[in-house]
């Protein structure tokens, strides 16, 4: 495996790892762990970091070339789950949010 295909699996690899840090970090809120749910935060941005760079490199690469080139199905799966890991990452912060609301009106 060389070229493309290695760039997407290192894309696919990084992010996914940041998606379950994210999914890990709305669990942790759950639980009124908010500490542990910000360092899953930040683990999962440290990742997502890495794929967004790789990604970023592909983009750099087809820009220098001036080639179009053919998109590969793992291509299209790398790009979605960067978008996907992204999202979640959305979705955790206003998770967290919302259960340090909760936990605030249930001392009440």
């Amino acid at each position: 495996m060389e070229g493309l295909e290695l760039t997407a699996f290192e894309i696919i690899s990084a992010v996914g790892t940041a998606r379950s840090s994210y999914i890990e970090a709305i669990q942790r809120a759950k639980a009124g762990d908010f500490e542990e749910a910000k360092k899953m935060i930040a683990e999962g941005d440290e990742m997502f970091v890495q794929g967004h760079h790789a990604h970023a490199g592909l983009l750099q690469v087809e820009a220098e070339q001036g080639q179009g080139s053919a998109v590969s199905l793992i291509i299209l799966h790398a790009e979605d789950q960067l978008m996907s890991a992204e999202g979640f990452k959305t979705i955790a912060l206003e998770f967290i949010d919302l259960y340090q609301r909760l936990e605030k009106i249930e001392k009440k």
